[in-house]
């Protein structure tokens, strides 16, 4: 579990591509400082495992599934990246609650000056934007971030100058590709406000019966109630 302040820029300093993988060797300082092999680092949002150290960085496994649904399928020598270890017990909480499992990817489409601030706009596809609010919370490329606006096809948000100087924001331009995750409570929800699928339930003395067909035929009769929420254990 991760909250989305970055600790560190890394820069990226090889990569060996597989059929459908990739191992990344990231040169990194300050994330190293407590790091052991099997430990969990986001790497632009994406969490990571570090399968081994050097004193001057580490390498990690990429999967098939990651490359699909992360920017690191364009990843190149040279390019920095964001860098968070996994939350420790008892830290401060400074952004949210973040999985490091990116959703999917956006692209940058502006970049707008404010004053001190630096709006940035993103388009991202129907699926993701469902789960994105105005004033709730996005993680891109690992960065926890307010949205400030949603649109039909995007969102934005506004950053502040510290935050694009400790992050690969300050470096990015129009038509980059940014991994997105969206707040994870938001998909918790949903999946539970949703009718449940079928599966058997057994009771003492009947026959077996279809949890869908009950929980279906209650949430038709009148939605979500107090008597349903309190047939089904809430």
């Amino acid at each position: 579990m991760f909250t989305g302040i970055v600790e560190e820029i890394g820069t990226l300093k090889k990569i060996v591509w597989g059929a459908h993988s990739a191992v990344l060797s990231i040169q990194a300082r300050h994330v190293l400082s407590d790091a052991a092999v099997g430990d969990s680092i986001a790497v632009n949002g994406i969490c990571l495992t570090v399968t081994s150290l050097s004193p001057s960085g580490f390498t990690a496994d990429v999967m098939h599934e990651t490359l699909n649904r992360s920017s690191l399928k364009g990843a190149k020598p040279g390019m920095h990246v964001n860098l968070e270890r996994a939350m420790a017990a008892g830290g401060r909480f400074g952004g949210h609650i973040v999985s490091g499992h990116a959703d999917g990817t956006g692209i940058i489409r502006e970049i707008r000056q404010d004053d001190n601030a630096v709006w940035f706009t993103i388009s991202t596809s129907s699926k993701l934007l469902r789960y994105i609010v105005e004033k709730g919370s996005i993680t891109i490329d690992g960065i926890s971030l307010t949205v400030a606006a949603v649109t039909t096809d995007g969102f934005s948000v506004s950053t502040i100058p510290h935050t694009n100087a400790v992050t690969t924001l300050g470096e990015r331009k129009a038509g980059d590709l940014v991994n997105l995750e969206t707040d994870i409570i938001g998909k918790y929800v949903e999946r539970l406000l949703q009718p449940m699928k079928a599966q058997p339930e057994w009771k003492a003395g009947t026959e077996m019966r279809s949890a869908e067909t009950d929980s279906g035929a209650d949430l038709g009769r009148g939605g979500i109630t107090k008597e349903f929420l309190t047939r089904y254990g809430f």
